[in-house]
């Protein structure tokens, strides 16, 4: 079994820091996105992925190359960003078996056991998760057996709740490819792009029986306010804690957080949804809900709902901040 991970966005809804870092290279709980879906699949035993880069992409290659140095990975660049179906044709020639499709903008906890064990009379499996905000999310009609019968996208009216969260996995990849030039040849949609879901119908249209699968964790990391939350509920688990190696002085710690070794803190108060990267020096500071990147100086702030980068110097600010790498702001305190 292969793997399709497809790369290339700019991750506009995470400016500025998607400016110099890959969406998929942003941390959450002290860990890149994309490492948390790479650990599963070769857990997994997927050896071979390939993956669909475009913004940033010598970045995106140089990081893969040195933390997966294992990894039989091939790099097809998107050069127009066309929409899901246009990514996923660019990977045809590598596809010769099963193949999972896994976009990288969410943490996911998922039984991926299912691909080992799933039916013969299945062409593919779509897993999926109940929404209440059905109206954002291209959302799964089924047949009474569990199968697809059609997606909707962003539907006005509550056909469903079950909403698409782009990871696929795909028995029938000869049909998929079809159905993906079916779709390219077609046009593109209003917006300009051309959907992986309109493959996916064909798959349906011609006989293949897609069966949607429950998903046990979906923490999205694609804006601020959901990469936060789904720190907080990393932390809380056994990304966790503060390291024994963290020198932390008159300081309160508000759990849930995670405060690396090589961390320290000089009062104030830390948490609760804080993770402090290695190498980072809080002083007199109050921080609730925020990431803050190895090696940065904050001193004398309150922040909120805030993501800091690395090696980034703050002193004196109130409020909430979304700073990249290396950035200075001071206050007037």
């Amino acid at each position: 079994m292969k793997a399709i991970i497809p790369l290339a966005g700019k991750g506009t809804r995470l400016r500025p820091h998607t400016h110099h870092t890959p969406k998929p290279l942003l941390k959450v709980a002290g860990k890149p996105v994309l490492a948390y879906i790479l650990d599963d699949l070769v857990a997994l035993g997927v050896e071979e992925m390939v993956f669909i880069v475009g913004h940033l992409r010598e970045t995106m290659q140089d990081w893969i190359a040195s933390e997966y140095p294992d990894l039989k990975a091939h790099y097809v660049l998107q050069e127009v960003q066309d929409g899901t179906a246009g990514a996923i044709a660019l990977a045809e020639p590598f596809v010769d078996e099963d193949v999972l499709i896994v976009f990288a903008d969410a943490v996911l906890e998922v039984d991926y056991d299912l691909t080992r064990t799933l039916g013969s009379e299945y062409g593919a499996v779509i897993w999926a998760k109940e929404v209440e905000d059905y109206q954002r999310f291209g959302v799964i009609v089924t047949n009474d057996d569990g199968t697809m019968r059609t997606i909707v996208e962003k539907p006005s009216e509550p056909v469903s709740k079950l909403a698409n969260i782009g990871l696929y996995y795909i028995r029938d990849h000869d049909l998929l490819f079809e159905g993906v030039r079916h779709t390219l040849a077609r046009g593109p949609g209003p917006s300009g792009e051309y959907y992986l879901t309109d493959a996916f119908q064909y798959m349906v249209d011609h006989g293949s029986r897609l069966i949607t699968a429950p998903v046990e964790g979906w923490w999205d990391a694609g804006k601020p306010e959901t990469l936060l939350e789904t720190n907080e509920h990393l932390v809380s688990g056994e990304r966790g804690g503060v390291d024994p190696g963290a020198d932390i002085e008159g300081a309160e710690i508000v759990g849930p957080v995670r405060i690396e070794a090589g961390v320290t803190v000089r009062g104030g108060r830390i948490g609760p949804n804080v993770t402090l990267e290695s190498g980072t020096h809080v002083e007199d500071s109050q921080l609730e809900h925020t990431v803050v990147g190895p090696g940065a100086r904050i001193r004398a702030s309150r922040l909120r709902d805030s993501i800091v980068g690395g090696h980034a110097d703050i002193s004196n600010v109130t409020g909430m901040l979304l700073v990249t790498d290396h950035s200075v702001v001071a206050g007037s305190g």
